[in-house]
């Protein structure tokens, strides 16, 4: 439990339960304590990386191998535990950052105890307990008003409306609801897994895998080779025994030892183990260094959406603005509110209304139990004029959906008959008291205050020329807001409605801070082909001047308009929007509608926001992006938060999914190639019955420099090339070649050379240089496939592929490692034999690659001419 809040609350009578009745309730586990978490539980990471189906293959292919006392040809079983290994520990650390990281962003929530309000974590909320609601908290139990002051909940996340409910004394209030204006105090009657809240903050939490092109293509790889691996590993075991001489000799002789081994030969190398390792270890790597840039990713795989984001919703407030607001002036409507009358008009007339009335009514409506920025601001201002709260009957509270608040004033009776008084300069002011006399006797008087267009929308009457005003001080930047006036007492604060004949009094002028950084940022995101637009709750004309000034669409004027005009109909809304870079006035589930819109032109789209009025648009879009001071519903269903509410961060967010997205389709095309060739050698060993022309070693050795080692040194470089649909065609499409390539080179070595040299690959001697040269064979290939996967070479890239490639030969003069690989130096005839081979091979690589654009396009007209769209 933190200290005593530093916040001002109503006072009440209530108590609230004791210390000692609260530890009663938590160890009789009546708290509202829920698991929850921002990663995977530590059971959870073992799990995924050490059972995984191709970890149990490598494991059932390494006992093979074991059983038959080749211990060395087993060394491939123990590079998957190190690699598994370290794959845990990444995600693991990965965990412990978030984990941190999400508590700094966790919010508290306000409960009432021995008779002091205190703030407490959502764990620590009790049954019984006493609950402050406030504006912009997400409820997160289950409770009863026992008080309120205006609040109006949210309730879209449990019923699916996106209307407001305002409620009373009495009434059930379920977690879940966020509250948009108002407060009330609450006793708990249902918390932890007996209320909405644990089963909405689960599902926000929970570690899910985000359905994406890349884990797409790469499960589509998986789900293949699971089909393929199994029965090849049967028909090479088979196709073994037969070059032994058969099951009677194998077993007399012992030769099935070496048919086993070369079948776990072809099986290893079929399975892109590290391919699945990688793809987690870049998400967890990803996640870790945005984390020491304050943003907290809450969903690993959402790393990779960042890449594919071509479309930017931007809130203004808090994203491009700093949420900061400075109260400015108060301008009353015209002349015809100063120039005062002797007498008021019949019925009681709105031109004698001063502008300190005016002004104190502006103040008696911002002055809510929790006011939003901008009634702060204006509550600010004028307490350094020196006013001071009035006297009010009743109010509504400002409200997001219904974007105006209201107060109903007492009509005060006269002090002393005329309540006219002579002011400075001899000119006759007439205060609210003297329209009291004259105006109905209704009980009270309705100050409105709130958006422009809302108001004058519902007022009876042509105020053409005060809209008029209002977007000359927009266009300028200001936020304006309108104060009005009606001589009749608000009829109904259940379900509000704007008097018809109110009148507009004075505009309120205030003035938003721009971040520093937002020019900046959005030049970016220009650059990078994403398509940014800013939706916002405010005037379009204001909002459209913001943008004009940090140049949101560059030398280009930004378009804007008032989502009171959009379409309801999703595709025709879609349609407005290429036309459209700013909206004003859009109400909260308009929001997720141009989020819906956008989806149908395919665009993957993320949306900022750090209100309420945010979480319907941020649930629903790819990417939802949350700022660090954001309402606890708001960050609850983001999948990224901008821990210190910074901008400027969002474009490193986006280049660290960029560079995952581009790095693991290199890293995917290096696996792909090995499994297609040894795919391919398998399928010619067992169509030929040879014996297999390489050791489990020689392709551990091979692939660990050619492409383990080489694959995450790739997979965590640097990259911010933007992401392109069509990853798993285009792996297939790099793989192919080189594979082809590759797998070409080593069967007509293993077909041709034995003939050439007069070997018997009976003998063991012969086999072993016949295997020692498909081996070499195979390392030059694989340099190759490496060379054109790390292009371009005139930077560190050529110097790692120099690097590799030297530490794969040199490796071979070192006696230890050449004898545990079994890497044979040729020498003499073999030798040239050798020399001609890698030749051969190096033609062969050349003319696949030369030749597979040609097939691709023969192929894909011949497709297109069958009816197939590819």
């Amino acid at each position: 439990m933190s200290a005593t809040a530093a916040v001002e609350m109503p006072e009440i009578s209530e108590t609230g339960l004791t210390v000692k009745e609260v530890s009663q309730r938590i160890e009789s586990g009546q708290s509202n304590a829920v698991k929850t978490s921002t990663s995977r539980s530590v059971k959870d990471i073992v799990r995924a990386n050490v059972f995984t189906l191709f970890n149990g293959i490598i494991f059932v292919a390494m006992v093979m191998v074991l059983v038959t006392g080749s211990w060395r040809d087993a060394v491939f079983g123990f590079v998957i535990i190190i690699n598994t290994g370290i794959g845990i520990f990444t995600e693991l650390k990965a965990k412990r950052t978030l984990d941190k990281l999400s508590i700094l962003v966790a919010s508290d929530f306000l409960v009432r105890r021995d008779g002091e309000d205190v703030e407490v974590p959502h764990n620590e909320i009790v049954l019984g307990d006493l609950l402050w609601i406030r504006s912009g908290e997400q409820v997160p139990a289950d409770g009863q008003i026992i008080q309120t002051w205006g609040l109006e909940l949210d309730e879209s996340m449990l019923t699916g409306e996106s209307r407001t409910v305002r409620h009373k004394v009495g009434e059930q209030v379920y977690s879940g609801a966020t509250a948009v204006s108002g407060m009330a105090l609450v006793k708990v009657n249902a918390v932890g897994s007996h209320s909405y809240a644990a089963t909405l903050t689960a599902q926000a939490k929970v570690y899910k895998k985000t359905v994406s092109d890349l884990n797409k293509g790469i499960n589509t790889i998986l789900k293949f080779m699971t089909f393929l691996v199994v029965p090849l590993c049967i028909l090479l075991i088979l196709s073994q025994i037969h070059t032994v001489g058969g099951w009677d000799a194998a077993l007399s002789t012992g030769e099935w030892r070496q048919a086993v081994v070369s079948a776990v030969a072809g099986v290893v190398g079929m399975i892109p183990e590290g391919l699945v390792l990688l793809t987690s270890l870049n998400f967890a790597v990803a996640a870790m260094r945005l984390a020491r840039h304050n943003t907290l990713v809450q969903e690993l795989e959402s790393v990779e959406t960042l890449a594919r984001v071509d479309a930017l919703n931007l809130d203004k407030t808090g994203t491009i603005t700093d949420g900061g607001i400075a109260f400015n002036q108060l301008i009353m409507l015209g002349s015809r509110w100063r120039e005062l009358p002797a007498q008021p008009t019949e019925g009681g007339s709105f031109e004698t209304l001063t502008e300190q009335a005016a002004t104190q009514a502006l103040y008696d409506c911002c002055n809510e139990e929790q006011p939003n920025g901008t009634g702060q601001a204006v509550l600010a201002g004028l307490k350094a004029q020196g006013y001071e709260p009035g006297q009010v009957e009743s109010r509504v509270p400002f409200s997001s959906a219904r974007k105006w608040s209201a107060v109903v004033k007492p009509i005060l009776p006269p002090a002393g008959g005329d309540s006219r008084s002579e002011s400075e300069g001899g000119r006759t002011e007439i205060t609210p008291s003297h329209l009291a006399m004259t105006a109905p006797a209704s009980g009270g008087e309705t100050w409105y205050m709130g958006a422009p267009e809302v108001i004058i929308s519902a007022l009876d009457g042509d105020y053409s020329d005060v809209l008029q005003q209002v977007n000359d001080y927009a266009n300028d930047g200001n936020r304006v807001l309108l104060v009005a006036c009606s001589t009749t007492s608000l009829a109904d604060t259940d379900n509000p409605q704007i008097d018809p004949q109110a009148k507009p009094v004075a505009l309120v002028l205030c003035s938003e801070k721009i971040r520093e950084d937002a020019e900046q940022t959005l030049a970016w995101f220009r650059e990078q082909g994403v398509r940014c637009r800013v939706i916002s709750g405010d005037n379009p004309v204001t909002v459209g001047a913001i943008a004009r000034k940090v140049r949101l669409t560059g030398e280009h004027e930004p378009r804007f308009m008032d989502a009171r005009e959009l379409p309801e109909d999703v595709n025709e809304l879609a349609r407005v929007l290429e036309n459209v870079d700013v909206l004003g006035r859009v109400l909260p589930n308009q929001k997720k509608a141009i989020v819906q819109a956008l989806h149908t032109q395919n665009h993957v789209v993320a949306m900022t926001g750090d209100g309420v009025n945010d979480a319907l648009a941020i649930k629903e879009a790819d990417l939802g992006i949350a700022m660090g001071n954001a309402a606890p519903a708001t960050k609850a269903v983001a999948q990224v938060v901008l821990v210190d509410s910074k901008f400027s961060h969002l474009p490193d967010v986006v280049a660290r999914g960029r560079q995952v997205m581009a790095n693991m389709e290199r890293v995917a095309s290096l696996f792909l190639v090995k499994t297609v060739y040894s795919a391919l050698i398998s399928l010619g060993v067992v169509l030929t019955q040879i014996p297999y022309p390489y050791l489990p070693r020689h392709i551990t050795y091979i692939g660990a420099l050619t492409i383990g080692m080489p694959a995450f040194i790739l997979a965590l470089a640097p990259n911010t090339r933007r992401y392109i649909p069509g990853f798993l065609k285009r792996v297939v499409t790099f793989a192919l070649p080189g594979g082809i390539a590759t797998a070409l080179s080593v069967l007509l070595t293993a077909w041709f050379l034995p003939g050439i040299m007069g070997w018997d690959v009976t003998k063991n001697v012969d086999l072993s240089a016949l295997r020692a040269t498909s081996a070499i064979i195979l390392f030059l290939m694989g340099v190759f496939v490496l060379a054109r996967v790390a292009q371009p070479l005139n930077s560190w890239r050529g110097i790692l592929v120099a690097a590799f490639a030297a530490a794969g030969v040199i490796g071979a003069f070192i006696p230890f490692n050449a004898n545990f690989f079994a890497l044979i130096l040729p020498t003499g005839t073999t030798l040239v034999a050798t020399l001609i081979a890698l030749g051969g091979s190096a033609l062969i690589f050349v003319i696949c690659l030369w030749l597979a654009p040609l097939v691709g396009k023969v192929s894909g007209k011949l497709l297109r001419q069958h009816g197939f769209n590819i």
